[in-house]
Formats: structure tokens, C-alpha cells, sequence
């Protein structure tokens, strides 16, 4: 057999961070046993369904690296087929007709609740004949569902779950209007597409004992469910915007990268041992179900956020600088040019091992890319009293005879600077730093002055100079 799975978002809002997680299992479990992922949006509410939705769940898949292979199926497009199988179950006897009118139905929720039952249809029209269907009323077409006995489904991570058929009623599969319910359109998605494993949230737990009477009724094998337990908050309450829960565009604006996401929420979950680090390589070589838990897992932003960091030092320099040259873009005060992408690139190494989002390494790599005069911090504008400006204005000299400007040489030459003015080093490097960086804070500041270059270097300095020598 081959496995093929399935995320099958609806396209009424943006792809929640549930939502990438149950994209993620599908995609680890057929990698995993060599299957196929597929992708189907399901919008058949036509009119909650937006293209924005869409194009946000689309883009945060190809973000994540979780798209579907082949074409993506968009229910809405099938819905004939869909009809074409209630019509099927209809001729064999296996559906019927209704013609509740809305007051009836109205009436019967309106009874059962007074009776303290569970809301369902009672099957009324389930035996008569539509000869007796009043005049004016267009009928839906509802499956016959068993009325003795139970169902059990052996669920690949909630175990054998049995529910009597009395809980489940006549569930309608086209509308009056002709149209296809969602919990039928699924079924027969799911076996045209050939899904073998429906891995899905458990809030769904209860959708897999009605879909499985259409899959029954057609004679069609069912897929193995899997559904996994919900993500509650750090408080153990369902994840909900109160402990900010967001859609994954967020959590890219925040500045994680897709692979850090990507393991945090294969361990809410899932695990392997005490493994927390899990690339996607070795995901792959070792998800399956069988370590998917039971119990819901709590999202905890500081785990994502320590993980976030590992995977920011172990990144490429190119593509972190690239990364962060977008985000700077994206401020009309600054000009990313190619000058300043390689000052990024050759100043990476010292900045990332320092942050722990993009936001915070962009926030940190900005003095690279700003022009002069250098802004200020309250810290780094105290430095440059006027024994810091005059320690600057007399250190100049000396950088500018350098003929190699390297760290080290930069290093060496201000060292024998503080020695022969009988300064402390730090009296000397705290205001070049701040001269250079605007902050009490960066890098090694030879390291610093090494990326910006002699050139730039001796202009940031006379700059703080030319300030102190006009006041």
C-alpha cells in the first residue's frame, strides 16, 4: 500500500499554528513511509471562504516547506461528484429523501432540547413516501444511518473508540439547493484522492464515526484515522488569542525561521526519546504515529524562542544576512545597498550568536546600515563625554596609518594607543563603540570596525568629533 495523506485547511481564516502542525505530521508521515502529501482546500462554505484566506494558507505552507505534492484540489470544484455519489446512495436505497420544512426542524431541536436530548433528526422521513411531500418544499437528501448497534474505529493515536449508532442520525448530504455537505464532500474527496491515513486535530474525532457510515455505505475501504490532541496554552486552557495565538505569517513576522518552527511543533506532540533538536532530515528517518501522545501539548513561546536561537547560529551567514537586509528594506530611513549587504554578510558571525529572532537580529545589525550621524542611545551618547570625543580624535591618527585593516592590526593599534596616552582600554573602546554602533553594546568592536572598513570607520569618528569641536 501506498500511504497517501492529506491537510485539507478551510480557507476561512488565516493557517493557524494547529492547523501547521497537523500539516507537518502529514507531511513527516509520507515522507516517512515513502508516500504522497497531498493538499486539498475545503470551501465548500462559499461564502466564509475568501482568496485572501487561500493565498495566506498557501504562502505559510511554502514558508513552512509543507507543500502538497501535485496540484492542489480545491473542493469547491467537485462539488458534481459529490452530488453524483448522494444520488448513487440514493437509487441503492441507502439514502433518502426529507422534506422537513425549516419550522419542523425548528420544532424538533426545539423539543428535544425541552426533553433534555440530544439534538438530532428523528428520521421521519426516512420510511414515507415522497408521495406525501408537501407542496413548495425542495427535499435534501440524507444518508440511512444504522439504528442498532455500535461502531468502533481504531484510531491510530486515541486507541479503539466505540460510539452506539444511536448518537448518530440521518446526517444530510445535499442541501436542498442541490449542494454537498461538507462532511460528505470529505469522504468522497478522500477516496478519490486515494487517502490512506486521515491525520487530523481529535476535535474532529467525532466528524470520523459519520463520515465512515458514507464510506461504509458506498463500500468503500476507510482510511486509518489518526487524530492528534489539541495545543493548549502555557495555562493548559485551549490555545486561543489570549495566549496569542497567531497565524504562521505572524510567526514569521516575528522572526523564526520556518526549520525552528518547524521542530518546535514536531515536539508538541511527538517525541523521540529526550531529543529536542530534530532536523528535518531526522525527522523523517523517525516520525510516525506510534510516538504521537494522547495528552494535549502546551505551547511554550520561551522553548520556541531558545530553539530559535540554535537554529539562527547554525544558519548560513549569506542567507541570515539576506534575511536581514529584507527586513532592514523594509525602513525608508536606511539604504541597503550592496555595500551594506556586505557589511551584514562579513558581520553575521559576530551578531547572530547574540539574538534569538530575526527581529531582534536585524535590531542589532542596524548600525551596520545607517548613515551618519549615527543615532544615539542614552547609554552610548554618555560615553562620548568630552575626554571620550578627545580619546577618538586623538586615536584617529593611528587608524588611519594602518595599512592592513584588519582585526587584529586594529586591535594591536589601539592597544599601544591606551598605552602610550596611559589610558585603561576600555576608557579608549567604550566610546569607539559608541561612536560606531550608537549602543554601550555590539560585537567586539574590532571585529566591528574590521566589517565597516577603514574608510567608513574614520567618517563615524569625525563625525562624533566634528560635533564635539562645533559645541
Amino acid at each position: 500500500m501506498t500511504v497517501v495523506t492529506r491537510f485539507a485547511p478551510s480557507p476561512t481564516g488565516f493557517l493557524h499554528i494547529g492547523g501547521a502542525r497537523t500539516a507537518l505530521f502529514n507531511w513527516l508521515f509520507a515522507r516517512h513511509h515513502g508516500g504522497t502529501y497531498r493538499l486539498r482546500i475545503e470551501d465548500t462554505d462559499r461564502q466564509r471562504s475568501t482568496k485572501e484566506a487561500v493565498d495566506a494558507i498557501l504562502d505559510g505552507l511554502s514558508w513552512l516547506g509543507l507543500e502538497g505534492d501535485g496540484e492542489v484540489v480545491f473542493q469547491s470544484a467537485r462539488a458534481a461528484r459529490h452530488a453524483e455519489v448522494a444520488r448513487t446512495l440514493l437509487e441503492q436505497g441507502k439514502a433518502y429523501r426529507c422534506y422537513c420544512t425549516p419550522e419542523e426542524l425548528t420544532e424538533m431541536r426545539e423539543r428535544a432540547r425541552a426533553e433534555g436530548r440530544s439534538v438530532r433528526y428523528d428520521g421521519r422521513w426516512r420510511d414515507r413516501d415522497p408521495s406525501e411531500a408537501p407542496a413548495g418544499v425542495d427535499p435534501v437528501i440524507r444518508i440511512k444511518a444504522p439504528l442498532d448497534g455500535e461502531m468502533t474505529i481504531q484510531d491510530a493515536v486515541q486507541g479503539a473508540v466505540t460510539v452506539p449508532h444511536a448518537q448518530l442520525d440521518d446526517m444530510i448530504l445535499l442541501r436542498a439547493d442541490g449542494t454537498p455537505t461538507y462532511m460528505h464532500s470529505v469522504v468522497v474527496d478522500d477516496h478519490d484522492m486515494g487517502v490512506t491515513h486521515v491525520i487530523r486535530g481529535d476535535d474532529h474525532l467525532n466528524n470520523a464515526f459519520r463520515q465512515a457510515l458514507i464510506f461504509q455505505a458506498m463500500g468503500w475501504d476507510l482510511p486509518v484515522f489518526a487524530h492528534l490532541p489539541l495545543i493548549h496554552g502555557p495555562d493548559g486552557a485551549k490555545f486561543s488569542k489570549r495566549h496569542g495565538a497567531l497565524g504562521v505569517d505572524a510567526y514569521r513576522d516575528m522572526g523564526y525561521l520556518p526549520e525552528a518552527l518547524r521542530n518546535y511543533l514536531l515536539r508538541l506532540g511527538w517525541s523521540h526519546g529526550d531529543d529536542e533538536i530534530i532536523s528535518t532530515e531526522q525527522a523523517v528517518a523517525w516520525f510516525d504515529l506510534d510516538k504521537v501522545g494522547q495528552s494535549a501539548a502546551r505551547f511554550d513561546y520561551a522553548r520556541l524562542e531558545s530553539l530559535n536561537g540554535h537554529y539562527i547560529r547554525e544558519t548560513d551567514d549569506d542567507r541570515l544576512a539576506e534575511l536581514v537586509a529584507e527586513r532592514l528594506a523594509d525602513d525608508p530611513a536606511l539604504t541597503v545597498d550592496d555595500e551594506a549587504r556586505r557589511r551584514l554578510r562579513a558581520g553575521m558571525p559576530g551578531l547572530k550568536s547574540r539574538a534569538k529572532t530575526l527581529v531582534e537580529l536585524a535590531a542589532n545589525a542596524r548600525f551596520y546600515v545607517v548613515d551618519t550621524p549615527i543615532p544615539m542611545e542614552e547609554k552610548a551618547a554618555a560615553l562620548l563625554d568630552d575626554a571620550g570625543r578627545a580619546a577618538l580624535a586623538a586615536l584617529a591618527p593611528h587608524l588611519t596609518a594602518l595599512t592592513s585593516f584588519d582585526e587584529h592590526g586594529i586591535e594591536d593599534a589601539v592597544r599601544r594607543f591606551a598605552e602610550e596616552y596611559g589610558l585603561k582600554l576600555g576608557k579608549v573602546a567604550q566610546p569607539l563603540r559608541a561612536a560606531i554602533t550608537g549602543s554601550a553594546a555590539s560585537p567586539g568592536i574590532f571585529e566591528v570596525l574590521a566589517v565597516l572598513g577603514k574608510a567608513e570607520t574614520l567618517r563615524r569618528i569625525e563625525a562624533v568629533c566634528a560635533v564635539h569641536t562645533n559645541g
